[in-house]
């Protein structure tokens, strides 16, 4: 009786290895039609890789696009006031309410004010060329995350000692001197006052105009821009906070603050990037989910034509079949073998899809500094999807197969 124990423990095992060393002998007996069997697994898996792929990159690139106009940026900017009231329409921020959230906002990195003004110059050839300045604290480079192409940006000591300096934009350097480098150190006079060029700089990302800086934009300290106004009135308020996490409560208090700071009937706009971040991450994942569920339609299709090979293997097999009823084997058994011949076809063709899938991100990280994201979870649903596919697609030629009659088949010819 043990050793019957033993047999029957044992059974299963070498059915299974039985059943798989079949499948493998016929898939070497007819590899052409194996091959282009499998081949539609190939590509739709390889599809699916690279969809999640090219998905998950472009993700990555629209977020990072993004993030680069501003490290965790927070601006402020006064709308108006109340229809009625002309009082309230001239109610606009000012450097004190910069001073004001700067003191009970905690967790700003840096800030900055914007005042506006507009100016005319003549570039060589004697054409006039509207100037859009700006004047900014020396923080504003790390708010809006710059990057400085000749010279230097703005300093402290240079907000602190009103000095006549200015950084003016990589369009403006090449129109006006040729060059980014050859701008540093010309003199730019603004309202008669001149002002010396210590550097060049351009945003790190094209935000073609969408932004308070355009081509022709020159930028001074505020302390300067605030003699050209005679009052303390800003146009934007921009802050920075530590963490990403921080802000929403900072949006929240900054406003509050302005409005407590003004009157009541006055409308300031508190704002950050956050809604536009999390709006292109869902704008990402659905078109990831669309392509996706493009390449699982192509896995699809390479399941029927897995099927259709199985149902014409089934028939050019008849003899086989009956050949093994009459020695014993059971309906269970002949249907685990084709139904293990089309899992096999699905999954050999998955992984070559997957090997064929991940060389591409890979080749790209090995030769490039680009960091492709790749995903795991992709791998693992492609195995999936190819054996549920294998199941399936093989269930119905396999219980055609099952179903022969013994006597029957043996007479097939």
């Amino acid at each position: 009786m043990a050793n019957n124990g033993a047999k029957s423990r044992r059974y299963p095992k070498l059915v299974l290895g039985e059943t798989i060393r079949v499948a493998l002998e016929t898939f070497r007996s007819n590899r052409i039609r194996f091959t282009l069997t499998a081949l539609g697994m190939v590509i739709g898996t390889a599809s699916l890789i690279l969809v999640v792929t090219i998905g998950l990159t472009g993700k990555q690139y629209v977020l990072q696009q993004i993030q680069s106009i501003g490290a965790n940026m927070i601006f402020a900017e006064y709308q108006g006031g109340a229809i009625y009231s002309a009082e309230a329409a001239n109610d606009y921020m000012t450097i004190e309410d910069l001073k004001a959230i700067r003191q009970q906002v905690p967790n700003i990195a840096a800030s900055s004010p914007i005042i506006e003004l507009h100016e005319k110059i003549t570039v060589p050839g004697g054409k006039e060329r509207d100037l859009l300045v700006l004047g900014v604290s020396d923080e504003y480079y790390w708010v809006r995350n710059l990057e400085t192409l000749s010279g230097r940006f703005l300093e402290a000591n240079d907000v602190q000692t009103r000095g006549k300096v200015a950084v003016i934009t990589q369009p403006l350097a090449t129109a006006m001197y040729g060059s980014v480098s050859a701008a540093v150190g010309q003199t730019i006079k603004l309202t008669g006052i001149p002002f010396i060029v210590i550097g060049t700089f351009r945003e790190r990302v094209n935000t073609f105009g969408q932004s308070e800086i355009s081509d022709d934009t020159i930028v001074i300290p505020y302390t300067v821009a605030r003699f050209f106004t005679g009052n303390d009135n800003v146009k934007d308020l921009y802050f920075s906070v530590t963490d990403p996490s921080d802000i929403p409560n900072a949006s929240a208090k900054i406003e509050s603050i302005l409005q407590s700071r003004h009157r009541p009937e006055s409308v300031y706009k508190v704002d950050n990037l956050t809604q536009l971040l999390t709006v292109a991450g869902k704008i990402a994942n659905a078109l990831t989910t669309i392509l996706l569920l493009i390449a699982v339609l192509t896995l699809l299709v390479s399941g029927v034509g897995i099927m259709n090979i199985m149902v014409a293997t089934v028939n050019a097999r008849i003899r086989e079949i009956g050949i093994r009823k009459a020695v014993g084997a059971t309906n269970a058994e002949i249907r685990a073998q084709f139904l293990t011949e089309a899992v096999l076809i699905s999954l050999i063709g998955g992984v070559v899809g997957i090997a064929i899938g991940m060389a591409l991100p890979i080749s790209v990280r090995v030769l490039t500094n680009y960091r492709i994201p790749i995903s795991g979870l992709s791998v693992i649903i492609a195995v999936v999807v190819s054996s549920l596919i294998g199941v399936m697609f093989g269930t119905m030629p396999a219980a055609r197969a099952a179903r022969l009659d013994p006597v029957e088949s043996l007479r097939w010819e």
